[in-house]
């Protein structure tokens, strides 16, 4: 990296914000109170609270939102008549999923291979240190030229839009003149990249009953209606015979015309096993971020271990449908709904129930805080111009803030390039890309101050 007073701050400060990101990965703050203890995500989000008011930030609070967990809130004054600039990101994360699988434990922070390996390393708590980096590295050079907020998340990865309905019931809380989410990445590790479009998304449980209670296959079976075979036939209905998406009546044809993504690396990036073909059409830009993706999250019948001679009575699903931009969550949600109720075979009783939602995003990349983030990121990646990409994944939080403040721009940058492995077990997140980004993000504030 170039020589300049904000990088050499920068660089300094490491040691120190790989022992903060330590201990934000300690807490196993996965939003989902069933699985683990909610004391995980308050612990997660005090931690936060502190390192604001460490920084200097005012009106620190815990907003408990409508979905039961808490976003942590801090406000930052800069100088009179400065612009305002909300910076975002999440401490909830992912289940580690196998823990077994992993090489080392989940909920550590460990360096291997010249990355810090643990979950949420990426996606998002390391989206809390590259804030506290870019903010500290400007205090050190001159200050702080802007207004700052912060809001991290305590639920993202759940869906259940708690911030967001916070938002809509305290709308003067998040205004900005520009927003940084800090919840994206780079196209890959070294390349800037800003994300351009967002797909949204649906969650729905699937529940199937076709008996009273399971019967003996072998008394029955052949004739009794098996619920998880019912079930089983419903979800193949869901994807052509390529893999493609198909919900009746939901458009999935649409093509990508920017950045494009090379089928090997795809290939590369997702780990996908020799001989093994990908599924859809088009190109993968096409598949992955301009077109709807289904997947089964999971199916709830009973295991391989322990099962019976039995016909199953019931079994149920949870459904993920991704949407492109221009695609409107809510209807997408009902095409799927009448879908499943018209691929239902053999007259099963089948219900649905919402879990969770969120609209598709598109960016004004014009804008002149985009032309500011140019700027800064050449600076950070020298040789490198930035990039604009789409990002399959669902930010639900950007559509709200772009219905509530039309007239504010917002940028996504992030950790999550694809050796990050987010969502997936061995999660990591590259110290290089940390530091360069956290530059990025000191730049742009003072680019776009004086813009």
């Amino acid at each position: 990296m170039s020589s300049n007073p904000v990088a050499e701050t920068v660089a300094s400060l490491m040691p120190r914000a790989k022992a903060e990101l330590t201990e934000l990965v300690a807490f196993k703050s996965v939003a989902d109170f069933d699985q683990y203890p909610r004391s995980e995500s308050e612990g997660a989000a005090n931690w936060i609270a502190d390192a604001l008011r460490a920084e200097g930030f005012q009106d620190v609070a815990l907003l408990d939102t409508p979905d039961g967990t808490q976003s942590v809130y801090g406000y930052l004054p800069g100088p009179e008549g400065a612009k305002t600039v909300l910076l975002y990101a999440h401490y909830d994360v992912q289940p580690p999923l196998d823990e077994a699988a992993w090489t080392t434990p989940p909920f550590e922070l460990v360096e291997r291979d010249g990355r810090w390996y643990g979950r949420g390393s990426a996606d998002c708590k390391g989206g809390v240190v590259m804030h506290l980096l870019a903010l500290r590295a400007l205090k050190a050079n001159g200050g702080v030229p802007v207004h700052v907020k912060v809001i991290v998340e305590g639920s993202e990865e759940q869906g259940t839009g708690g911030l967001e309905r916070y938002a809509e019931e305290h709308p003067e809380l998040l205004t900005a003149d520009t927003v940084v989410i800090g919840d994206s990445g780079n196209f890959r590790a070294g390349l800037p990249t800003v994300t351009a479009t967002l797909r949204g998304m649906t969650l729905v449980r699937v529940q199937v009953d076709t008996l009273e209670g399971n019967l003996h296959s072998g008394q029955f079976g052949g004739a009794a209606p098996d619920a998880l075979a019912a079930l089983i036939r419903l979800l193949d209905s869901l994807r052509a015979k390529d893999g493609s998406t198909t919900v009746d009546g939901l458009a999935g044809e649409a093509a990508w015309d920017g950045l494009q993504y090379e089928e090997q690396a795809f290939r590369e990036d997702a780990k996908v096993l020799d001989g093994v073909e990908l599924i859809g059409s088009g190109t993968v830009a096409d598949r992955v971020w301009a077109r709807p993706a289904v997947t089964v999250l999971g199916i709830d019948c009973p295991p391989v271990v322990g099962a019976t001679p039995s016909v199953q009575a019931g079994a149920r699903a949870l459904i993920s449908l991704r949407v492109p931009p221009g695609v409107d969550a809510v209807e997408a949600t009902k095409l799927l709904e009448a879908h499943v109720e018209a691929h239902t075979p053999w007259g099963a009783r089948v219900s649905t129930e919402r879990i969770g939602q969120g609209q598709a995003f598109r960016a004004d990349t014009s804008s002149p805080a985009y032309a500011s983030m140019a700027e800064a990121m050449a600076v950070a990646y020298p040789g490198q111009e930035m990039q604009s990409s789409g990002m399959g994944g669902s930010i639900p939080l950007c559509n709200t803030l772009a219905s509530l403040y039309p007239e504010t721009e917002i940028l996504l940058i992030g950790l999550s390039e694809p050796e990050a492995q987010i969502h997936a077990v061995n999660e990591s997140v590259s110290p290089d890309e940390l530091e360069r980004l956290s530059v990025a993000e000191a730049l742009f504030l003072r680019n776009y101050a004086a813009g």
